[in-house]
């Protein structure tokens, strides 16, 4: 075993261009640019637009498809439904209107780093869009789900739009030339030759090439106009990370409700086969977490997330051994929830929580990272609002806006203290990505930046193993102390979260190591001392 420490189908396909309509099921463009479009599936509500749909209209059935008793794979042209032969390929990306309403901002450029696309609020409208159709051919070119998440994890106006690859981890590096040149493509004209381009050359040009097959199937609705529901193959998770609609907080006062996901969805729906799933309000690792599950075959939502946890984090408690002293390590924590999503998250964790009494602070009845959260604390070297002397000597801890980092951060005195512990210690290049990249080269790789950012990996080929010998373990020795430090393993493998790093699940992990070793806060502080350091950005 290696450890490591790192630091710092075949069928039809359909293209579909919408026509102008002045139809019943119309609606306006979100900032009132443009006709109105008709929706062809009711099934939408009117507030969440597509630009995929059949012209259809109570009495007739677009032509070609108008036999209720199959389900046919249409080739959309002009409101035209004809059917394309199986050797043909087209294109993917629908040319809608939406291209045309949201230019990318004059005069700035985008660039995709670790934090994906992050700007001001009231730049990223066209971005959202954009990264919608990134996310649908990521998906695609994959034959996996995909993650989608809007961010304000700094602040209110400060925001964010990332890609969960497959693995759950970041967006591959490799696509990040692909992400700048769509975010900053000029113009609807130009967005469509670089998607069509990328295509080619990407999705319809792999060993076993891909032909987007859509298929629409009639059902009825309760009036009895004919529908025709898309049968999707490709899914991209989408989700918040807030409780408020700050992304568009500056159309709010224009009188006119908007949501995030109306762009997103618009991206992710241009491209024929993709389709969104609304996680809802996650955090960031929750969104990755759910990722990595559902492409591993695991049930991914935020109740199986919940489950995996508290499993884990109960069967670790349950199986330090009987010699070990718990008197040192009180069972009360107070966390700093940043007034971000990460609180309001461990707010109902814990009620599912036995042995530890969390006190959560901070969660919602301030701004986002005002005087609170893991990046204050670090570098003003200060307590967050809400708490004083009384909470002298009890374990704290301070979430960051997005729950992806706890307080403790990290200099070279830590280096040099797993290096005294016999660890073998890499450096890489700044980056959360080149850090991961690098951890999963071993057997079971640790990193974490500087900034706290970081989690723990264990390879596949490792946990098959660990499970065979687990295995072997309960058949001739149950309940030995091997057979428990298997067992401890294993519950480390699912408490943490490998896909990104996880505020929460690092959280329970540190309270049971400090069960497990039987620490004080004191104690655990006096392990070294951190280097004199000032944090500035």
């Amino acid at each position: 075993m290696v450890v490591c420490a790192a630091f710092e189908r075949r069928g039809f396909s359909i293209n579909y261009t919408p026509t102008i309509s002045t139809s019943s099921a119309q609606f306006r463009h979100f900032r009132g640019r443009g006709p109105p479009l008709e929706i062809g599936n009711p099934l939408r509500s009117t507030h969440r637009r597509s630009c995929k749909g059949l012209q259809c209209s109570p009495r007739t059935s677009p032509e070609g498809v108008n036999d209720p008793s199959k389900k046919r794979c249409v080739l959309f042209s002009h409101s035209k439904a004809t059917v394309r032969p199986e050797n043909e390929r087209t294109t993917t990306i629908d040319p809608c209107p939406v291209c045309v309403s949201l230019p990318p901002p004059p005069g700035v450029k985008f660039s995709y780093g670790t934090a994906g696309f992050r700007a001001d609020a009231s730049l990223l409208e066209s971005t959202v869009f954009r990264v919608g159709i990134l996310a649908a051919l990521r998906s695609i070119q994959t034959g996996s789900v995909v993650g989608l998440m809007i961010t304000a994890s700094h602040k209110v106006s400060d925001n964010g739009v990332k890609v969960a690859d497959p693995s759950g981890g970041m967006l591959t590096q490799s696509w990040e030339p692909f992400a700048d040149a769509l975010a900053n493509a000029a113009d609807p004209h130009s967005l469509l030759q670089l998607v069509d381009d990328f295509v080619k050359k990407e999705i319809l040009h792999l060993k076993e090439p891909l032909q987007l097959k859509f298929c629409w199937e009639e059902t009825v609705d309760p009036v009895g106009c004919p529908l025709w529901r898309p049968l999707n193959k490709y899914y991209i998770f989408t989700a918040f990370d807030f409780y408020y609609l700050c992304f568009y907080a500056s159309y709010f006062s224009l009188g006119v409700v908007a949501c995030p996901f109306v762009h997103f969805e618009s991206g992710i729906n241009a491209i024929m086969g993709a389709s969104a799933r609304v996680m809802g309000v996650v955090t960031t690792p929750q969104l990755h977490w759910m990722v990595r599950a559902k492409n591993k075959g695991v049930e991914a939502s935020e109740n199986n997330y919940f489950d995996q946890l508290l499993t884990s984090f109960r069967y670790l408690l349950d199986y330090i051994p009987q010699g070990n002293s718990r008197n040192n390590v009180t069972d009360k924590l107070i966390v700093d929830g940043a007034d971000g999503v990460g609180g309001e998250k461990l707010e109902k964790l814990k009620t599912r929580l036995g042995y530890l009494t969390i006190d959560v602070r901070n969660y919602g009845d301030g701004v986002l990272n005002e005087g609170v959260g893991a990046d204050y604390v670090q570098k003003e070297k200060v307590v967050p609002r809400s708490f004083g002397t009384a909470d002298a000597g009890i374990r704290c801890a301070s979430l960051d806006g997005d729950a992806d980092r706890l307080t403790a951060y990290a200099n070279g005195a830590s280096t040099d203290y797993l290096k005294q512990l016999g660890l073998e210690v890499v450096l890489t290049p700044t980056g959360v990505k080149y850090l991961h990249e690098k951890a999963a080269e071993y057997d079971i790789g640790i990193y974490f930046e500087a900034n706290g950012h970081g989690t723990i990996l264990f390879s596949d080929t490792f946990l098959s193993w660990l499970e065979t010998r687990n295995n072997e373990l309960a058949s001739t020795s149950e309940g030995s102390d091997q057979h428990k430090a298997a067992l401890r393993l294993l519950a480390v493998s699912k408490l943490i979260n490998q896909a990104v790093g996880d505020a929460l699940s690092g959280l329970l992990l540190v309270e049971a190591i400090l069960q497990y070793m039987g620490w004080s806060i004191h104690k655990w502080n006096e392990l070294y001392q951190d280097l004199p350091s000032r944090q500035l950005k």
